[in-house]
């Protein structure tokens, strides 16, 4: 008891603290680094599933080996190749030792006895209805091998290297190109393939992710008698690289570019069409280019050659009747995609903000960098389609509290403001497209009949053009025919020289060839002819939607009718081509049905002659000089049914050759 008469116990004490409220976890600040982010939220950079992350993987490298070549002028030179890893292999190459199953109902793709049976006898019925319809006379399809049930925790691994011979990478600047994300050189405002600093990083953290192995980098610049290697990983929470190896190498054969090896979780099966595909279509945007894809493997794919069967009697063994004779094969692909052409694009040029297109921070940020002292020489220097004159003019207008020979460092923040307003609301000049670089309707045209061989091909390429600041052209190609082209539409989209494959049909360009385009008016058959429809927009800005990139919307006007217009172009200059083909189709049909005539008329003819000549003969029918000359022909058997024959047949064709020289001229 204490002297105030008051008294605690321990065991009150004890509770008394517990009962001190602590702080809340959810309370706590955090922070996490880009390369965190983006490994929690890899479906942004278009890791979604293993597929498609060795599909995007792919993508990133080629795309980076192409940016790199034709940086330096050079026709790029790329070769790919995705080598398929084995389980045993892999275990050995992160140093674990394979294992035998203990207990195989742990797994996810164990299979009960009673299962087994089920389906092998699901599968015995197929081949029964399968040898039936064959039989009968029917189309069979080829039954695929019976494979094994894949466990979900059981994964497939690939090594896949793109190697370049482009302008290769600083020995020291490395580690930070592929160790930390969001840095890169492609921040400037430039018609690039890439803007996020993304790319292979994304690749080294699905690796970090999938199998924990580090990716590796060779490289050699020009000049350079050494070779750069370095095998790194990143730090996910710091957004740093983490070295295992950088050494510079002996470069005896005086290579240069670069050569990117990673591996990774991935499913070559379900994405085999859609890399192939990219590669195709990569090959028609950039016939300039020489590609070299392969595709690895040591395991053996099966396919049935024959299958015989017999009914079985009820609660029978499946298997030991079922009889299969089995052909080994090579899932093995290497497919050589040629350069058609030397012409390469103009290097894309880095341009200067347009004024229109500008906000607020961007323009604290110019302001931050720029070299230039007062306002007026920061207007006029640091934005395109600002004269001098013009940028007094904008002083002017700003009010009283603005001098062309104010220090543009110390502008207010309302100030800032006030100029934002501004440069909003006035009017200024488009800007050029002179920065841009797109393919041209040479490379295009050349691209498209590379790989789809096509009947007939037009292409257009428009002038630039310009939305919310950034300047855009939309290049167009329309074929009719070709080889591995599926009837109806197929659309082929590029946005700044690259192929976009998913979510296709909420693309302005999907949308303007399905509902904008009458194709019956330009005696095109929507449904039955088959039809190519590429379009490419190149701009300093691509106005994707979503957070994959793979989808133009149609809300933006300019880009809209700008599409249109393209197609439509396309389609002009193909419906004179398919007018002309029609009538000389129709031309031939009527010599044809003509020509099928000759005979029977010459015949005719000649018969009638035969009796005219009789008649003159026994001085029936007397005839004139001409006519009595030409039935003395006959009867010398100098003009014969032969000879009608012939003449007829050099008329019809001397009469149809001239009509259709007319219509075409």
């Amino acid at each position: 008891m204490d002297g105030d008469g008051s008294s605690e116990s321990p065991i009150e004490t004890k509770k008394a603290k517990s009962k001190t409220p602590r702080k809340p976890k959810e309370t706590i600040l955090k922070q996490k680094s880009p390369a965190e982010f983006f490994a929690e939220n890899k479906n942004i950079a278009g890791f979604d599933n293993p597929g498609k992350s060795l599909y995007t993987t792919v993508r990133e490298l080629v795309e980076n080996s192409l940016d790199s070549a034709e940086s330096i002028s050079e026709l790029p030179v790329v070769e790919i190749t995705i080598e398929e890893i084995g389980k045993s292999k892999f275990n050995s190459m992160i140093g674990l030792v394979d294992r035998e199953r203990v207990d195989a109902a742990l797994y996810d793709d164990y299979e009960t006895e009673k299962a087994r049976e089920k389906r092998l006898a699901k599968e015995a019925r197929a081949q029964e209805m399968q040898a039936k319809n064959a039989a009968l006379g029917k189309k069979v399809k080829d039954t695929p091998a019976s494979k094994a049930i894949k466990g979900r925790g059981e994964a497939s691994f690939y090594r896949v290297t793109c190697k370049d011979n482009g302008k290769g990478m600083p020995h020291d600047d490395i580690p930070n190109m592929f160790g930390r994300v969001l840095s890169g050189t492609k921040y400037g405002l430039k018609q690039t393939r890439g803007k996020f600093g993304l790319g292979a990083k994304m690749a080294l953290i699905w690796s970090k992710m999938s199998t924990g192995l580090p990716i590796e980098i060779t490289s050699s610049m020009k000049n350079q008698n050494y070779v750069s290697f370095c095998r790194l990983d990143i730090d996910i929470h710091k957004n740093i690289p983490h070295v295992h190896l950088h050494e510079k190498r002996e470069n005896k054969e005086h290579w240069r570019g670069a050569e990117i090896q990673v591996v990774i979780e991935g499913n070559w099966t379900t994405y085999r069409s859609k890399i192939l595909h990219y590669m195709r279509q990569m090959a028609v945007i950039t016939p300039y280019a020489q590609f070299l894809f392969k595709f690895v493997s040591d395991a053996p794919e099966y396919a049935y050659v024959s299958i015989s069967f017999q009914l079985l009697p009820p609660k029978t063994t499946v298997h030991n009747h079922l009889i299969q004779t089995v052909l080994f094969g090579s899932k093995n692909v290497s497919i050589r995609f040629a350069r058609r052409t030397d012409v390469m694009p103009p290097i894309p040029m880095e341009t200067k903000h347009h004024p229109s297109s500008v906000d607020l921070l961007l323009i604290k940020r110019l302001i931050a960098e720029t070299s230039k002292q007062n306002l007026l020489q920061f207007l006029q220097h640091e934005f395109v389609n600002i004269s001098k004159s013009y940028a007094e003019r904008l002083i002017g207008e700003m009010g009283p509290d603005f001098g062309s020979k104010m220090t543009v460092k110390s502008l207010t923040s309302q100030q800032l403001v006030r100029i934002h307003q501004l440069l909003r609301q006035a009017k200024f000049d488009d800007p050029s497209g002179h920065c841009l670089s797109p393919a041209g309707e040479y490379n295009l045209r050349l691209g498209i009949i590379k790989e789809l061989h096509p009947d007939m091909v037009a292409t257009y390429s428009g002038s630039a053009q310009v939305f919310e600041g950034h300047p855009f052209i939309v290049e167009a190609g329309v074929s009719v025919g070709g080889k591995n082209v599926k009837q109806g539409l197929n659309i082929f989209r590029f946005a700044n020289r690259i192929p976009l494959l998913f979510e296709q049909g909420a693309d302005v360009v999907t949308r303007t060839a399905h509902k904008r385009i009458n194709w019956s008016s330009y005696k095109i058959n929507q449904m039955q002819d088959k039809i190519g429809v590429f379009v490419s927009i190149v701009s300093t800005k691509i106005p994707f939607k979503g957070t994959g990139k793979e989808y133009i919307g149609d809300d933006i006007t300019e880009i809209a009718s700008a599409v249109k217009y393209a197609i439509q172009q396309c389609c002009v200059q193909l419906k004179s081509k398919i007018v002309k083909k029609m009538h000389a189709r129709e031309q031939q049909e009527r010599k044809r049905n003509l020509s099928r005539y000759i005979p029977d008329a010459s015949g005719a003819v000649y018969n009638v002659l035969k009796e005219m000549t009789q008649l003159h003969a026994s001085k029936k029918i007397r005839y004139g000089d001409d006519d009595a000359e030409l039935l003395s022909k006959v009867s010398e058997n100098l003009i014969t049914k032969e000879t009608l024959c012939e003449k007829l047949s050099k008329h019809v064709e001397q009469v149809y050759s001239l009509a259709l020289c007319v219509k075409v001229s």
